[in-house]
This record gives C-alpha cells, structure tokens and sequence, in this order.
C-alpha cells in the first residue's frame, strides 16, 4: 500500500520544527546507509546522537500518535525514531532498498523494517526537483508533497531521491515494523476500518456497524503479532 497521510504535522508544529533545523549542524548523509546505499547516497543528515535531533524526533513520533490514518494503516509495533534529512542543490539518493533489519541506536533492540516513511518537511514550491520516487507492480509513483504531509509505503520497494536543482528540500524519515507483516493484510484491515469510519459518519445502522468492526477485530486478532 503506498498511502498519502495530510496534516501529520498543523502549522505551527511545522514552523516550530523548521525553526530548529534552520540552526543545526549538518553531517554527511553516508554514515547511516547500507554498503550498497552508501554508493548512491548524496545528501545530509542530522545526527542521531544530536540531543536537538532526538527532541525533533519525540515531536515527530507525538504527532503520528495523534494521526488516526497513521495508527489504522500502518498499525504500528515499533516506530524507529525518525531521523532527518537535506538535499540541497546537485543532492539526490539513487535507487536502493532500505535495510530490513535496524537496531535502535544505543541499545541491543533490532526491529524489522515493513513500511517505511517520509515526511515533508519543506514546501513543495521551496525546491525544484527532489522527488521521492516509489516503484511498485504499477511502475513508478513520483510523490513530492505538501510541508506537513506523509507517505507511507513498503519498505521492501525500490526507491531513489531525483536530484535538487533549485532549493534545499528538507524532511523526516523512519521505519515502522507493523503488527501485521503482510502488506496485502494491512491494506485489507485499513480498507476495513475505512469503510466502518465512513458507515459511522453516515449514520449507518448500528447492528451493520457491529458486524464489521467485530469482523475487523477478528481479522486483527488472527494476524497480529504483538
């Protein structure tokens, strides 16, 4: 499922962050990647032992608590904490797959990354270029969003950053290990609970509605791993 997610972050929680990374110390994007990424990796990053950088990522993970569609498609086990990046003018990340094993940083914990994440920091119309582009079955899917929006896809995809040619594009990014391992099984139980939220707003009948959500329990019951 590859998913759009507005308004993870309102207004002011995005200036709030802007106004931060507009006076940290970048480093050198390569650290972090793979063997095979670390070739095609050109961009920069703020470090994850940057006490500012673990305060950003608290406020990241808070707001995607606070997000419904989050929490119904990704149904989330563990989030790693979300990192941050910048591409600036000539930067770009060629095509990789992201690792599917990542340890937490200072502790033994490793999770298994299912879906992974992106979240616009930057204004769309602040940069040229800097497309994430996502492919899939239906070929590539070229997403380039709105500050404050999110796309979460499978982490199993290949995927590339196109080059900056105007601007500095910023944004956060993570991985979640999900609940629910498989993808097709997510999409039915995010489709599911859609539909029983839709229903509800139309004032649907409420024994109708009881059927499903007892439907979607089940269904999460049976596939869960927590």
């Amino acid at each position: 499922m590859l998913l759009r997610i507005p308004g993870v972050l309102d207004a002011a929680q995005l200036a709030g962050l802007l106004e931060q990374l507009d006076r940290v110390g970048w480093a050198d994007g390569t650290l972090t990647a793979g063997f095979q990424s670390a070739s095609v990796k050109a961009n920069l990053q703020l470090p994850e032992s940057d006490p500012l950088a673990r305060e950003l990522s608290t406020r990241v993970l808070a707001a995607l608590e606070r997000s419904p569609t989050f929490i119904s498609a990704a149904l989330p086990r563990h989030v790693y904490p979300p990192l941050f990046n910048c591409y600036r003018e000539g930067m770009s990340f060629g095509a990789h797959v992201d690792n599917a094993v990542r340890q937490i940083p200072g502790t033994h914990f490793r999770m298994r990354t299912d879906l992974s994440a992106t979240l616009f920091l930057s204004a769309p119309g602040a940069y040229d270029g800097g497309e994430l582009v996502i492919e899939d079955t239906y070929g590539a899917h070229r997403v380039k969003l709105d500050a404050g929006d999110l796309v979460l896809y499978p982490a199993g995809s290949l995927h590339r950053v196109e080059p900056v040619t105007r601007g500095r594009r910023l944004a956060a990014f993570f991985w979640v290990q999900s609940m629910v391992r498989d993808d097709a099984d997510r999409t039915l139980l995010f489709e599911l609970d859609h539909a029983i939220r839709g229903l509800t707003a139309n004032g649907a009948g409420s024994d109708g509605l009881l059927q499903l959500t007892c439907c979607y329990h089940n269904l999460l019951r049976r596939w869960a791993d927590v």
